[in-house]
């Protein structure tokens, strides 16, 4: 438990980077460290809205941002990750979705490279708004029952369709997970009451994240951590599993 909040900085910097809040991380981080993943869902989600809160506020100010990208988006999927979080599942099935979902965000940033080239490479082109909500409503249900912002999906649809520059894919991908863990929070969590904050992991988690928000926004390589976290990741996956 004592190392959790360092590891916790370390991965909100490098998620942050992309644009991300970092709740596959965390649960890595939590599942390396002993921790139960069902007894971080809630801290996770917390964890989500200030990290990935700072990337969006970093990469907006950049200019980044498309609403009309990002808003059919969110208008499907928080619904749905409000009723996502309301899933009761037995934890040996919990257990290898978040698995799955660990996996995925391993190839997410060990590929966060080619993913980016591929992106510069195409001409950026928004789909037909059905599309866009069909996208958002299965990733905010995908988000609400694995406890994580959703980000670490969207992002690659958003790359390797062309829908969106690598700049409004982080974006995009940073607001879509701060909306979508508050609505997860909100159906997960009955009132503010049966809520304690751990205000260390916050702490170190806003730290990581400006930090991280800064060097994505303004492109310095951390392409040798992503890749080492990535190998975090699949180890975890792989525990849970």
């Amino acid at each position: 438990m004592r190392w959790f909040p360092l590891a916790v900085t370390f991965v909100a910097f490098l998620y942050a980077s992309v644009g991300h809040g970092g709740a596959s991380g965390y649960y890595a981080a939590g599942v390396l460290l002993g921790l139960a993943p069902p007894s971080l869902k809630a801290q996770v989600l917390i964890l989500n809205l200030f990290v990935a809160g700072l990337s969006a506020y970093a990469f907006t100010r950049k200019g980044y941002l498309r609403w009309d990208l990002l808003a059919p988006l969110v208008a499907a999927s928080m619904p749905c990750a409000f009723l996502g979080a309301k899933l009761a599942l037995p934890v040996d099935g919990a257990n290898k979705i978040l698995g799955a979902c660990l996996a995925l965000a391993a190839l997410r940033l060990i590929l966060h490279d080619w993913l980016q080239k591929k992106a510069e490479e195409s001409e950026a082109h928004p789909p037909r708004l059905w599309v866009l909500l069909l996208v958002g409503a299965l990733l905010g249900l995908i988000a609400g029952i694995t406890g994580v912002g959703g980000g670490i999906y969207l992002s690659p649809v958003l790359l390797l369709t062309g829908w969106a520059s690598p700049g409004t894919t982080a974006a995009s991908s940073a607001w879509f997970i701060v909306l979508n863990s508050a609505s997860a929070l909100a159906g997960l969590v009955p009132g503010p009451g049966g809520l304690q904050l751990q205000w260390l992991w916050i702490a170190c988690g806003c730290l990581g994240g400006v930090l991280g928000g800064w060097v994505g926004a303004n492109r310095l390589p951390v392409k040798w951590f992503r890749r080492t976290l990535g190998l975090v990741l699949m180890a975890a996956a792989f525990k849970l599993v």
